[in-house]
């Protein structure tokens, strides 16, 4: 099948052919090379040397948060700077101290159990990363990687390759300046389908943790190697009788305009009791959310909804812009759109996700409505994800969160970070699972566990047989000395020694070997030993297509 390269929706030209990359799949058999050399190093580390090199890093990244949240604006067109600055420390040292006292590397003794538990790395982690939080995105996973002693290979989102790709080079050079391996961390500087579809499906990547839209995490589950995917949102908030109006009016709309939306955890639908909609409208209003009049309001809908489908253009977007693009005045103090609706319905395109500041508004006439109407919107979109509710009655609370298919209920707090993990008890991430309910492998929030597995020393646990004494038993070494370089073939080096530019081969191979010295071939998917070329081939189509309808909708499959 005969398909035109796809560079819609960038600012400039991109280097390379996304289609047709000769080098991508070379590129990529080096990275992984590099990174399976840096995960085996990596993996005797003990927790001193990792803890310093997690510091490391993070010190890096939170010293240029300002910098990265500037040039991912600038390159993107999203969100708000000033707010990714916030993302960026709280996922660099904010990150860094949220697991300053967990220990993913020495083992774990439990006598009572009689259980000995050993931590295994699972080697070299793919990060696909999103356009719409690039920068903090790479610096969470980066960081868990660094955490639990694997390698890790950034593969930015297209729109954000230049942003996102110096921020994890950030984090490499500190990392190997504080005694991590060589290629420990590493980024695709210019992404491809070929390269993307080898790196996934090589026998090197271990594991995928996949942050975009549904093309990118169908296409990382169906290539043969373990995967963690997360789903799109579509947040319902839920305003009850009891609630505070005043702080859930301020609450909701600090979350609805934070980053302009950006955050898949933003809310995307209002619901209100009628007894609570009056006096919550007034401090909405006061909060800095402008009331849309009815025939304002389908201007608003038929501009971001053109065909019944959300226009990517205005991702990201402020309100006051997206106002002015309909061709309507609003005061510029204007924070958030407001956009009554009266039936959660999947024709009311103001009931499905919007990464935008216009929050839709619907009014119901009790709790039990209320928490229908919450539920209808979740069927439209965003089932496993993120739900939130203002309300003061435990009774309601436990109601609401036990009736929807949400993995996560923020109570009288915004959505947008609180779902995040940043202003509740939730783990801190730019990943988030959802579970059985939205087809995801995790339903937590990305978390170091989920990147490390760990070995048990099962004893019999019949008393009379003996349980060793295991303290001060710990099967790593500090690393000594200078940081070993990668390998490089002698035939790739200069006079003076030092490795030429260019992708590094071992010292054991000849280039065109694979990692076992024999000619190279194709990338055997994992868990495909033995599959015939149809299989492969098979395999290689599937992940096109889907690479390529993420690449297509450049921005609206970019969400986090």
């Amino acid at each position: 099948m005969s398909e035109a390269p796809v560079t819609a929706g960038f600012d400039g030209p991109i280097a390379i052919d996304l289609l047709t990359d000769p080098a991508g799949v070379p590129r990529a058999r080096a990275m992984l090379q590099r990174a399976q050399w840096a995960a085996s190093a990596f993996a005797r580390y003990d927790r001193a040397a990792v803890d310093r090199i997690v510091a490391a890093a993070a010190a890096a990244g939170a010293a240029r948060a300002r910098e990265y949240a500037d040039w991912a604006v600038r390159e993107t067109g999203f969100g708000v700077a000033e707010h990714k600055v916030i993302k960026n420390l709280a996922s660099t040292t904010g990150l860094a101290q949220a697991y300053a006292g967990h220990d993913y590397v020495t083992p774990r003794v439990d006598p009572a159990a009689r259980i000995v538990e050993i931590p295994r790395p699972a080697g070299v982690v793919l990060a696909l990363t999103p356009s719409t939080n690039p920068v903090a995105t790479v610096f969470v996973k980066s960081l868990l990687a660094l955490m639990t002693r694997n390698a890790v290979v950034v593969s930015p989102h297209p729109l954000a390759r230049e942003c996102s790709a110096d921020a994890a080079r950030a984090l490499a050079d500190a990392a190997v300046a504080a005694g991590a391996p060589d290629g420990v961390i590493q980024v695709v500087d210019e992404p491809s389908v070929p390269l993307i579809n080898a790196l996934m499906t090589d026998e090197r990547t271990n594991l995928i943790v996949a942050t975009g839209g549904v093309g990118v995490v169908r296409a990382a589950y169906s290539s043969g190697t373990p995967a963690i995917g997360v789903g799109p949102g579509n947040v319902p908030v839920f305003v009850a009788d009891d609630a505070d109006l005043p702080e859930a009016a301020r609450r909701i709309v600090d979350s609805k305009s934070f980053d302009n939306s950006i955050l898949c955890t933003n809310e995307s639908v209002l619901i209100v009791t009628e007894a609570a909609a009056g006096a919550l409208l007034r401090h909405l209003q006061r909060a800095g959310a402008y009331l849309l009049p009815p025939e304002d309001r389908d201007k608003v809908r038929d501009l971001l909804f053109p065909g019944g489908h959300f226009d990517t253009r205005f991702v990201g977007k402020d309100a006051t812009w997206i106002a002015a693009q309909a061709g309507l005045r609003v005061p510029g103090t204007s924070r958030v759109l407001l956009a009554p609706f009266p039936l959660v319905v999947p024709e009311e395109p103001l009931a499905h996700e919007k990464l935008c500041p216009v929050l839709g508004l619907t009014q119901v006439g009790s709790v039990r409505h209320g928490i229908g109407a919450a539920r209808a919107v979740l069927r439209l979109g965003g089932r496993g994800h993120s739900a939130a509710i203002h309300a003061t009655d435990p009774a309601t609370i436990m109601e609401y969160g036990a009736a929807l298919e949400v993995l996560r209920v923020v109570v009288n707090a915004g959505s947008s970070l609180g779902s995040a993990g940043i202003g509740t008890g939730l783990a801190p991430s730019m990943t988030i699972g959802t579970g059985f309910f939205g087809r995801s492998s995790v339903g937590e929030n990305l978390q170091p566990k989920h990147l490390v597995q760990w070995t048990r020393l099962a004893y019999n646990e019949d008393p009379a047989v003996g349980f060793g004494d295991f303290t001060g038993l710990v099967p790593w070494e500090a690393p000594t000395g200078a940081v070993p370089p990668y390998p490089v073939a002698s035939n790739l080096r200069d006079h003076g020694g030092r490795p030429q530019t260019g992708h590094p081969v071992p010292a054991n191979k000849t280039p065109g070997q694979d990692d076992r010295g024999a000619a190279a071939g194709p990338a055997r998917p994992a868990g495909t030993p033995g599959g015939t070329d149809a299989d492969m081939e098979a395999l290689r189509a599937e992940i096109r297509r889907v690479v390529l309808e993420e690449l297509r909708g450049i921005v609206g499959d970019g969400r986090g």
